[in-house]
């Protein structure tokens, strides 16, 4: 009998703050982070669509001091922040035209998401349906490898073109990288993949300058080799970029926004809204319980899926998954997630925990690029339930 291969590649994409689709999830979050500077107890469902030279916002506000709020102007903003600051890119800060089609949060939802209303005295999920977090040992972010260092390149390549070290570069770009794993682990790099949107110059200095770049910023890892392949705007030309290349809408980069495709996806996208949206404040808080698992010891993989139903505070059901990799039966720690002793998955809990109401030092706009999570930043990053956690385990 042959032996079972263990060993696998796994690819994982990133996409720039300049791609359309980034473009609409950093606007969407920047008109939320206004509306919580307002007023904290604000809900927000925007959403954001834009093409060439237009934009729009549609969705759903309830914000106290919703008058002396922008949208346009924070919009604009944020076109500018990104780079698009030239008539020649076909969408340009000064002169896209802007439409906002917004109205106030249904009250058949607010009653039930607001605490003292409805049927239930404390504050119940904004939807129903089911949200995972991740975390692996296999990098020092407690994220899968792939998407780590695609983040890592393309983090790197904004810093770059921003700086105007390669001043050719435009706002517009995606990586990709493929990582050999063996026995789960990464073991190197196969390919690496640029599509970066650029002036009109030879295809051939851009690929001698990419590929440089991307063995100065992945060197690090110790993951290249000399059978690493580089393909730098394989088609052979990236002027045309932004939303002149392609519409772009908020939440359409679900994967990228999380494990780049390792584990499972609810479906549900981030951006554009508040926390009482537990497609968003769940799937945060069971990013927090996972890293916290896998850095105290308890399993060098770890997945977590949590469930709601609308207008209902209590998870309908916690499922925790260490994939034959835990220190202790995955059912303990199940047992000392559900009861609700370290981990509180109500949402006035989640809220509370990682205070997603009031950013300190961050800002909901600041996870719309490279990925919400494995970034530090970020309250739901924080590994200081790991000792609680073993010690409710029996470690």
């Amino acid at each position: 009998m042959s032996k079972l291969k263990t060993d696998h590649v796994f690819t994982s994409e990133s996409v720039s703050e300049g791609h359309p689709d980034k473009i609409c999830d950093q606007v969407s979050d920047a008109i939320l982070d206004a509306c919580l500077e307002k007023d904290a107890a604000s809900r927000v469902a925007c959403e954001t669509a834009v093409t060439t030279d237009f934009m729009i916002n549609i969705g759903e506000i309830t914000c106290r001091g919703w008058d002396e709020i922008s949208p346009e102007a924070v919009a604009r903003k944020v076109i500018r922040d990104i780079g698009y600051d030239r008539a020649e890119l076909k969408f340009c800060c000064n002169d896209f035209e802007y439409l906002c089609r917004i109205h106030p949060q249904s009250a058949d939802i607010s009653q039930g998401v607001s605490e003292g209303e409805g049927l239930f005295s404390e504050q119940g999920a904004g939807d129903q349906g089911m949200m995972f977090g991740y975390a692996t040992n296999a990098t020092s972010s407690l994220m899968p490898a792939p998407i780590h260092y695609s983040h890592e390149l393309l983090a790197g390549l904004q810093k770059i073109r921003k700086e105007r070290d390669i001043k050719y570069l435009r706002p517009d770009a995606k990586t990709q990288v493929s990582v050999l794993h063996e026995n789960g682990m990464p073991k190197r790099i196969t390919s690496v993949v640029i599509s970066h949107q650029t002036d009109d110059i030879p295809l051939e200095k851009i690929r001698a300058d990419l590929i440089q770049v991307s063995k100065d910023l992945l060197g690090p890892s110790e993951l290249l080799d000399d059978d690493t392949q580089y393909y730098i705007n394989p088609t052979g030309k990236f002027v045309i970029g932004g939303p002149h290349g392609d519409a772009g809408l908020t939440g359409r980069k679900i994967i990228v926004d999380t494990y780049g495709g390792v584990g499972c996806h609810g479906g549900g996208a981030f951006s554009g809204k508040d926390p009482s949206k537990v497609d968003r404040s769940a799937a945060y808080y069971a990013r927090y319980a996972a890293k916290n698992i896998v850095s105290a010891g308890l399993a060098d993989k770890c997945e977590i899926q949590v469930a709601y139903a609308i207008g209902v505070a209590k998870p309908l059901s916690v499922n925790v998954a260490c994939f034959g990799t835990s220190s202790v039966a995955p059912s303990r720690i199940q047992e000392v997630l559900e009861s609700g002793e370290i981990f509180d998955f109500r949402p006035a809990g989640i809220t509370r925990d990682l205070d997603l109401t009031r950013p300190n030092g961050w800002s909901y706009q600041d996870t719309a690029a490279l990925g919400h999570f494995g970034r530090e930043q970020f309250p739901w990053e924080k590994t200081d339930k790991a000792q609680a956690l073993k010690e409710a385990v029996g470690e």
